[in-house]
């Protein structure tokens, strides 16, 4: 069955037979993919939609909700009223897709726009500005990433659920929201779903997601800032292994889709001050990370002929958790040195040197209270299955983290992809046999999915072993120096994570898709939230 197919399949009404993979609330016919606001700073902002046809599209932007009628007559000279126009056009080689930026907005201001074409509306959008750096007002917002909309084609119903948790985001009345990687899946991996490889077939994954009225209503509701991970190309994706046509496809429809910049040098890296409280550092890990260690015949484990899932664990711990996830003890017996010399290559990069250099001077010179990375792959010490990582591209790990504990005060990260809940220092070395352990005082968080196989659900099945993921849960959490004394390792649960920062303390609290602290186990205990005071 076509992806086309598929995706026309999930958009059925229920009376067809099939349910519908979204909650009820339709957009206008001539703007079926709803609206979004990203890139958002105190006066500039950058506004998307997507029309059903080609030709002029009208953007009304104004402080007053009723003057932004696509019929509402220009305000009468002296009324107060200001209405910001701007047209763009949408062509085919953008999917009708349009995207414009208007940079004379107010700081601290709370904005409607709408999208007109001929006699067709777009539904209402609305945002709240960056306000000034000195506004010492608490700064709310959520996150999550990691949605696969794929429609089973065995069943006819959404693969995984219906974006529960982007709804849960959507409702929280938050200043902005961040949809970070993975935002929709090029290669899913549900039976029967081909993989979208080409730029047609790429922006038939970003439909097919938007027909989820949880992800039009966080994409309308607030500003919302986006960035790609792996599976907006493939799984693992980096630019030597799988070559410059899959990234440029990939590459245009995430652009073409979402209200975002992409610069040559530092791709998507990005950087949005909120207040004086909270200053926001966007990272690209996709656009210039070199190829993974996994990739190196030293990597490979001569006893399965498969990447080592343990490559870094000392050898007393790879001998009891190795056979708990499905390695034979052959395997788990034999570590490379070899294997963890690719690994701590000084040559190899995650971000590249020119956003590396972007971004450590800008984090450097940060006057807001605190320095929050939203970073696409978890920097905390898993141990387990790293290549894909920060762990995996281990030296530039180390400088970064030394850089930023000896220069920054008051860093945290906020992290997807690992499918999971999980809170951890931020260490350099866990275990006696790495030498000296250093806790460089960083805190990551990580949440999601919002729509996928769990971790949980994921490992049993890629190992074959059930009960493999409880093995690693309580590896995960058993203290240091058997375990990694997690605050919290929650593997089993579609989340976000609720933010709010104040002049005081950074809090995070990690929540499943009704809205309830996320179990670390299905019968509990619940992963409290975490409060970070300022230093």
């Amino acid at each position: 069955m076509s992806l086309r197919k598929l995706m026309l399949l999930g958009c059925l009404a229920i009376g067809g037979g099939l349910a519908a993979p979204a909650a009820a609330g339709a957009e206008p016919a001539g703007f079926p993919d709803g609206v979004a606001v990203g890139e958002v700073r105190a006066t500039a902002a950058m506004f998307w939609t997507r029309a059903a046809r080609s030709g002029p599209v009208r953007l009304k932007v104004s402080r007053n909700l009723n003057a932004v009628r696509c019929a509402a007559p220009a305000p009468r000279p002296g009324s107060g009223t200001t209405v910001l126009r701007r047209v763009a056009f949408a062509g085919a080689s953008a999917d009708n897709t349009v995207r414009v930026a208007i940079s004379t907005l107010r700081p601290g201001t709370s904005y409607s726009y709408r999208f007109c074409q001929g006699a067709s509306s777009s539904r209402l959008g609305r945002f709240e500005t960056a306000p000034a750096t000195r506004s010492t007002a608490a700064v709310r917002f959520a996150l999550s990433g990691d949605a696969d909309g794929a429609i089973d084609p065995a069943t006819g119903r959404p693969a995984y659920n219906n974006f529960e948790a982007y709804g849960r985001m959507a409702a929280a009345g938050n200043d902005f929201n961040v949809n970070l990687g993975d935002i929709m899946y090029s290669d899913s991996a549900v039976a029967g779903v081909p993989p979208a490889l080409s730029l047609t077939d790429k922006w038939a994954k970003y439909r097919l997601n938007l027909s989820y009225a949880h992800l039009r209503a966080l994409r309308g509701r607030a500003a919302l800032f986006n960035m790609w991970d792996d599976h907006e190309f493939v799984d693992n994706f980096n630019r030597p292994q799988h070559g410059e046509a899959l990234f440029a496809a990939g590459r245009k429809a995430f652009v073409d889709y979402n209200p975002v910049r992409y610069r040559s040098a530092t791709g998507l890296y990005s950087r949005v001050r909120w207040g004086a409280n909270a200053e926001l550092f966007f990272l690209d890990e996709r656009a210039f990370r070199s190829a993974p260690a996994s990739l190196s015949p030293e990597c490979t484990n001569p006893a399965t002929g498969r990447p080592d899932p343990l490559p870094t664990l000392p050898q007393r711990l790879r001998e009891q958790l190795g056979p708990q996830v499905g390695l034979p003890p052959q395997a788990a017996a034999i570590v490379s040195d070899a294997c963890k010399a690719v690994i701590n290559d000084p040559s190899r990069t995650l971000l590249g040197s020119a956003q590396m250099r972007a971004f450590q001077s800008a984090i450097s010179r940060s006057r807001a209270t605190f320095k929050i990375v939203v970073n696409a792959v978890p920097i905390q010490a898993t141990y387990f299955d790293p290549f894909d990582r920060w762990e995996g591209y281990a030296a530039e790990r180390t400088a970064l983290l030394n850089f930023l504990r000896t220069r920054v005060k008051n860093v945290v990260f906020l992290t997807t992809d690992f499918h999971a809940n999980m809170i951890n220092n931020v260490r350099l070395g866990t275990f006696p046999e790495e030498g000296a352990s250093i806790d460089t005082g960083i805190v990551d968080f990580v949440t999601g999915p919002v729509a996928l196989k769990t971790f949980a659900v994921d490992t049993d099945l890629k190992t074959g072993v059930p009960g493999a993921s409880e093995a690693i849960r309580q590896f995960l959490k058993a203290p240091r120096p058997v375990g990694l004394a997690m605050r919290c390792a929650a593997l089993d649960a579609y989340s976000y994570m609720q933010v709010q920062v104040t002049s005081r303390a950074l809090t995070v609290a990690l929540r499943d898709a009704r809205g309830r602290l996320v179990n670390e186990t299905p019968s509990g205990p619940s992963c409290p939230p975490v409060t970070i005071a300022r230093r």
